[in-house]
């Protein structure tokens, strides 16, 4: 077997349409944008290069077939609660079903790391933001979601014969849209309701600054500070929700308040998978009119929980069941969704845990982050509790 980091255009070529043979005869696979996977190795798109960097490789056999590929990466600013070492990270890991393959791509990516002085690896992640390309399936092998890591379940093997151990593990939940509440929340929702001075409101495209600044106060108050989430801007803000923007159904996007002063946000967008898997991971001038038309013809019954919050003076006085009730009297009666998955929600986290399960009991898949320890004689200890 032969390895090769990726230089080329050819060899680009080659990294991204590896899966497209791997899976031809895999259902429930959604190609990704091409476009996607290059932005995380794009230094001018890509923030984590400020402060590490990337490499990535491609595994051939002894015909010179096309067998595997992995890209490996440290940051200097990704760190989990009670790390103790430098921890660098593999992503993007694709393999046939062959142990020694598999091997000969985790020991190039740990030797890299090694001399970048690193001491251990996690993996599946990305050189990046949490939200994409994260984790691997381990639990729920169904059509992945937007920017969602899919794979096939020979891979967890492939991992944990190597020696990755379970660092956490990555839940998500999902509901029919159209099932009632539980009665706990509509009783909630009552007691906060009886207040006028409460209010909740959809997003409106036209005031879209308005609702990107009140998505900045929520989201800094709430999240900001916790697993390494910085405070955002509100320029930072505007820009994010004009991004969405052409994707965004007003009516699934909600925020509640208080006086006129924003307190919650519940943030859900559409599948966007569920119109790119008709593009085979183009993104062109002929790949976007083709977007446009299946998004006005082909209805999306998919939508996902992005982001759900309470600033921390309002948590556990019963707004959570108010903007949720306030936006189930729209999702419910008036729109055409048929599903609703929330993104990840790591073990981690009982809290949040908590708040999903009272939504619903339904785990609708799990990924895992796996780490290894380069000294193999280290006590290894799973990512600690919020």
């Amino acid at each position: 077997m032969k390895i090769e980091v990726v230089k080329t255009d050819q060899q680009i070529q080659q990294f991204l349409t590896l899966p497209v043979k791997l899976y031809a005869k895999e259902p429930n696979w959604i190609r990704p944008l091409d476009k996607d996977i290059e932005a995380v190795f794009d230094s001018k798109k890509n923030k984590a290069f400020r402060h590490g960097t990337i490499i990535r490789w491609l595994l051939f056999n002894d015909q010179q077939e096309l067998i595997g590929r992995i890209a490996a990466f440290h940051n200097k600013k990704y760190r989990n609660k009670g790390d103790d070492v430098p921890v660098g990270g593999i992503g993007f890991f694709e393999c046939i079903n062959n142990q020694e393959a598999a091997s000969l791509l985790f020991d190039t990516s740990k030797n890299w790391l090694q001399e970048q002085g690193m001491e251990a690896m996690d993996g599946p992640i990305n050189f990046g933001e949490r939200d994409k390309w994260w984790g691997l399936l381990t639990n729920g092998f169904q059509a992945p979601l937007y920017c969602m890591n899919y794979n096939p379940p020979y891979y967890i093997e492939l991992f944990e014969n190597y020696g990755f151990q379970l660092f956490f593990k990555q839940i998500c939940f999902g509901m029919h849209p159209h099932e009632k509440l539980q009665p706990k929340f509509y009783e909630r929702h009552a007691m906060v309701a009886a207040d006028p001075n409460f209010t909740a409101r959809h997003f409106r495209k036209s005031e879209l600054k308005k609702f990107a600044a009140d998505f900045c106060t929520v989201y800094n108050k709430a999240w900001a500070g916790h697993a390494g989430n910085k405070e955002l801007s509100v320029n930072q803000c505007i820009k994010l929700f004009e991004q969405m923007k052409p994707v965004m159904d007003e009516k699934i996007i909600w925020f509640a308040y208080y006086k006129q002063d924003p307190i919650a946000i519940f943030i859900n967008l559409p599948d966007l998978n569920q119109w790119f898997k008709h593009l085979n991971g183009q993104f062109n001038l002929f790949a976007k009119l083709k977007f446009l038309w299946i998004k006005a013809t082909k209805p999306n019954t998919r939508f996902l929980g992005i982001v759900f919050g309470v600033v921390p003076e309002w948590q556990a006085k019963g707004v959570d069941s108010f903007i949720i009730v306030e936006s189930a009297k729209v999702i419910q009666h008036k729109l055409p969704y048929e599903e609703y998955e929330m993104q990840w929600i790591g073990d981690f986290n009982p809290k949040m845990i908590a708040v999903a399960e009272n939504l619903t009991n339904e785990r609708s898949r799990i990924l895992t982050t796996y780490r290894y320890l380069f000294d193999r004689n280290k006590p290894f200890h799973r990512h600690p509790l919020l």
